[in-house]
Order: C-alpha cells, then sequence, then structure tokens
C-alpha cells in the first residue's frame, strides 16, 4: 500500500456483507452499546467502508503524484494521499474505540480499480483515475449522508463529518483536472450496486497480522479531526 506498518490488537466486529449503502430493518439493528452512543450494523459497516475506500484510492494517488502526465492530475493525487492518511487515522481511532475490525486490504472492485490504473499510462491513466474517483466518491457521498443522518453514535457521527468534507475534498480536486468523463461516472454510478455483495466487501484482516497504516506525506496539511472516547 505504500504506507508505514504497525502491530495493533485484534477487535470483535466485522460485516458479514457490504453494499454500496444498506437500507434495510437489519441496517438499524444495534450490534453494540458504547458510551458514545448505540452502534448499528450500519454505523460499522460504514467505519468499514472508510476504511476500505483509503486502503485503494490512496496508493491511486501515489501513483498519480509519480506518473501523472497533466500537472493537475499529480496534484490531484497529492491531495488524496494527504486526505486519505487523515481520514484513515481519523478511521482508525474509531474503530478501536468502538471495537470495530477493520480490514487490510480493500474490496475486490476497489482492487481492479487500483490494478487497473498501475496497468495504464499516459492520457489514458489521467482520464481513468480522475474518472474513477469520481464516480467512487460521489457514490460515497450518498452512504454519507445516510448515515449521517440516521446514526446515534457521536464517534461515528464525527467520522462522518471528516469523510463528507474528505470526499468533496477530492471531487473537486479530480473535477479539476479537467479529464472526468461524466458519461463513465453515470454508467459506473448505476452499475455498481448491481455487482455481488462479495465484491463489495473487503476481505476481513488476518490474524495478528499488522494493520496496514496509510502514511501522511511530510508536508501534510490536513490533520484527522480530534474524537473522544
Amino acid at each position: 500500500m505504500g504506507g508505514a506498518i504497525s502491530l495493533t490488537l485484534g477487535s470483535l466486529l466485522y460485516p458479514s456483507m457490504l453494499g454500496v449503502q444498506k437500507v434495510n430493518s437489519a441496517s438499524a439493528r444495534v450490534v453494540a452499546a458504547p458510551a458514545t452512543g448505540p452502534l448499528t450494523e450500519a454505523d460499522r459497516d460504514f467505519v468499514v467502508q472508510v476504511r476500505s475506500a483509503g486502503l485503494w484510492e490512496y496508493p491511486a494517488g501515489q501513483t498519480a503524484a509519480k506518473k501523472g502526465t497533466a500537472k493537475a492530475v499529480r496534484k490531484a493525487g497529492e491531495q488524496l494521499v494527504d486526505g486519505d492518511a487523515a481520514l484513515d487515522a481519523a478511521c482508525r481511532d474509531v474503530a478501536g474505540q468502538l471495537g470495530i475490525t477493520l480490514p487490510n486490504r480493500p474490496s475486490p472492485q476497489q482492487q481492479g480499480f487500483e490494478s487497473r490504473l498501475k496497468a495504464e499510462s499516459g492520457k489514458q491513466f489521467d482520464t481513468d483515475l480522475a474518472t474513477t474517483v469520481r464516480a467512487a466518491n460521489g457514490q460515497f457521498l450518498t452512504t454519507i449522508a445516510g448515515v449521517r443522518t440516521t446514526t446515534r453514535n457521536s464517534l461515528v457521527r464525527a467520522l462522518a463529518d471528516q469523510a463528507n468534507d474528505t470526499v468533496l475534498d477530492h471531487i473537486t480536486a479530480v473535477e479539476e483536472t479537467g479529464l472526468v468523463d461524466f458519461g463513465q461516472v453515470l454508467a459506473r454510478e448505476t452499475a455498481s450496486p448491481g455487482l455481488p455483495a462479495q465484491d463489495l466487501t473487503p476481505p476481513p484482516a488476518i490474524a495478528g497480522q499488522p494493520q496496514v497504516i496509510l502514511t501522511p506525506p511530510a508536508d501534510s496539511t490536513v490533520s484527522p479531526s480530534p474524537t473522544a472516547g
């Protein structure tokens, strides 16, 4: 992933399946009752989704910063790395306080994004990077809004606020490249929810495996939002 590695203890909870957004009675089921407010299945899944999103977008940003042919693409890549590192730090903090197990790898779909971008070069890479990031973040905004509206847990609410700011910043960054193919964005946003749930679910971390850390750049200007236990 390009980040540093540190050891952490395993946690108690992990979703069996994640979609782009789960809107049903099961998602409202309370799975824990910490001091920060009831934690629902949807809350738990959201924390995992934040982690999973950063695990593919962070290395994609590193790649863009190195091999983007347009200056705006390289700049966007740097913003992705900076924002994802800060959001991941907040996510790991929240997960640790709530006892949520986080993955070390993104979902199969997201791994496909990363692999495809690594294999591309030139203008094709620039355009695909901008379009893929725009489509993925556009979808995630819907999930963030749903969780922010319904959660009763203050830690999840704070994480949703930071995720919202980060996603909007990343959307703006790739749109400013002028390379987003909005026709493809619409097609991807429409098609992705129809994928099998296993393609949208990150694999659980292996027991005892060091946790992947998304390392912030030395000149980072983004800080994780403070959280209270």
